[in-house]
């Protein structure tokens, strides 16, 4: 199992009181597949520094920590860019926790 860190761009055109529901969504996808969630930091909805359509000038960001097997990052992509509600995602293998030092032995 490694250790991803997936950013998403929700599509939350219509869907403001949803975001929770959305969030829920990714978590159960990332479940279902395999993998397990660590963490998950909403990250507020952002302007767009680039608007490729006037129909989706923001989105809400959401960056996700999960730890899964390998080969259940392709077929994850491929569903999350099947999905409406999600307008990008991008997976990178995530860092190692850095333990805390303030912990006394």
């Amino acid at each position: 199992m490694n250790r991803y860190e997936g950013l998403f761009i929700l599509n939350t055109v219509g869907k403001e009181e949803g975001v929770t529901e959305l969030i829920e969504k990714v978590r159960t996808e990332i479940n279902a597949a395999g993998g397990k969630v660590e963490t998950v930091q909403k990250m507020d909805k952002r302007p767009f520094a680039r608007v490729a359509d006037k129909r989706h000038s923001s989105g809400f960001y959401l960056n996700v920590i999960f730890e899964a097997a390998p080969a259940v990052i392709a077929p994850l992509r491929a569903k999350f860019a099947l999905s409406a509600d999600v307008f990008r995602v991008s997976f990178t293998n995530a860092p190692a926790p850095v333990p805390d030092k303030t912990e006394k032995k």
